[in-house]
This record gives structure tokens, C-alpha cells and sequence, in this order.
């Protein structure tokens, strides 16, 4: 039976990497590179199997001619103006108002810090719905996703087992750690992570395309 919902934050409710991607392609092509994608989705959502650091890299690659520190300050201030004029992505309110409304636990799990998803949730409107928010500062440091503890520690938190949660994620290190968490995942891949091959047990193009009756009988079916 269905008893929480576990919500990733950068890309499932508040479309943060396509900004972020699309300020380093800009950054790179103005001094003649390419920012190299398949290196970049390996830490989307998660370190993953990479430590890849778009600044550091630009760097390097122009022989000195570039300072990291002053690259990776422009391109959060580039980044940040993009994210903060985006909305909440389709379909996440109206599954948080049913969700709160049918008595179930709701609760974020993000590889990112407190203080980048508590603001934006804050400033959102949103922070009323979550019964906690489990981040990167929450965990052991390198324990994020693709590993399980962020979830895990949702669980626990929530005080439900993993066969009564459904995950909903964008990226392939959250759907990684959802799966070794053993919670049912939803992939809801966002314009940038749709080209990098993200699936769950199900996947949608957005939360608009389900309904608590649907998720619930997802778990019905494991």
C-alpha cells in the first residue's frame, strides 16, 4: 500500500540542471570549446562514476588563460538568473495538493545542500507540503546518489518501508539510488537528462501523466 512519496528536487521539481547546462554550453562556446556533455551527465543529480568540475576543465583547456574561481562565479550568476525565473515543472504541485490531501507522508530527497534546495523550496511556496527534506549535508560526505543513503534516510524519517514509497526522478544517479534503496522509482526525465537515456520502473514525461490510484497500483504489481 502506498504511504509516502519521495520527491528528487534539481530537474523533478524545479527544472535547475537545463539552466545550469545551458550556461556552461554558452561560457564554453565564447572562448571556443564545447562543454563535453557525456562528462556532465555523469554528476547530474549525483558525483556518479565522475568528479568531472566544468570550471576546473575549462581551465585546463585554455592553457591558463581563464581563472576557475572567476568562470565558476559568472556561471552561477548566469545560471541562477535562469533558475530563478523558471516555475515549478507540470504536474508536481497537483501530486503534492493530492498527495497532502490523502493523509500520505511526502518528503525531498536531493544530492544537493540544505541551503540551495530549503531556499528555492521556501521561496516556492512548497515548503508546507514536506514532511522532512533529506540532503547531501544529511549524509555521510560521498554518500550522496548514485547511493542509497539519501533515500534510506528518508525512510527512516518518514518511518515507512521501501515497498510503501515511490521515488520520482530525473537523472540516472537518482534512479540508481532509488533502486539500491529498494523503492519503486518513477523517471520523469527533464529536457536535458531525456537525452541521456533516463528510465525507471515507469517513466513519464511529466508528473501530469499520473495519479496516487495509478502509483499506488505500481506497488500492487511489484
Amino acid at each position: 500500500m502506498l504511504k509516502a512519496l519521495i520527491f528528487d528536487f534539481d530537474g523533478l521539481i524545479l527544472d535547475t540542471e537545463t539552466p545550469e547546462v545551458l550556461a556552461w554550453q554558452s561560457i564554453y562556446r565564447e572562448y571556443g570549446f564545447e562543454l563535453p556533455l557525456d562528462e556532465w551527465s555523469k554528476v547530474v543529480g549525483g558525483w556518479g562514476v565522475s568528479n568531472f568540475d566544468a570550471a576546473l576543465h575549462l581551465a585546463s583547456i585554455s592553457h591558463g588563460r581563464l581563472d576557475s574561481a572567476l568562470v565558476r562565479a559568472r556561471h552561477q550568476r548566469e545560471a541562477d538568473k535562469m533558475i530563478h525565473a523558471s516555475s515549478i515543472l507540470p504536474g508536481v504541485l497537483q501530486l503534492l495538493q493530492q498527495a497532502k490531501a490523502a493523509g500520505l507522508k511526502i518528503a525531498i530527497g536531493s544530492s544537493s545542500t540544505h541551503a540551495w534546495v530549503d531556499s528555492h523550496v521556501e521561496r516556492l511556496g512548497i515548503l508546507p507540503y514536506f514532511d522532512c527534506i533529506v540532503c547531501q549535508d544529511d549524509v555521510p560526505p560521498g554518500r550522496t546518489k548514485p547511493h542509497p543513503d539519501i533515500f534510506l534516510e528518508a525512510l527512516a524519517r518518514l518511518k515507512v518501508r521501501a515497498a510503501e514509497a515511490v521515488v520520482f526522478e530525473d537523472s540516472l544517479n537518482g534512479v540508481t539510488a532509488a533502486r539500491r534503496a529498494g523503492i519503486f522509482v518513477v523517471g520523469v526525465p527533464n529536457p536535458l537528462t531525456a537525452q541521456m537515456g533516463v528510465r525507471g520502473d515507469v517513466t513519464l514525461p511529466s508528473l501530469e501523466h499520473t495519479s496516487l490510484r495509478e502509483l499506488d497500483e505500481y506497488l500492487k504489481r511489484r
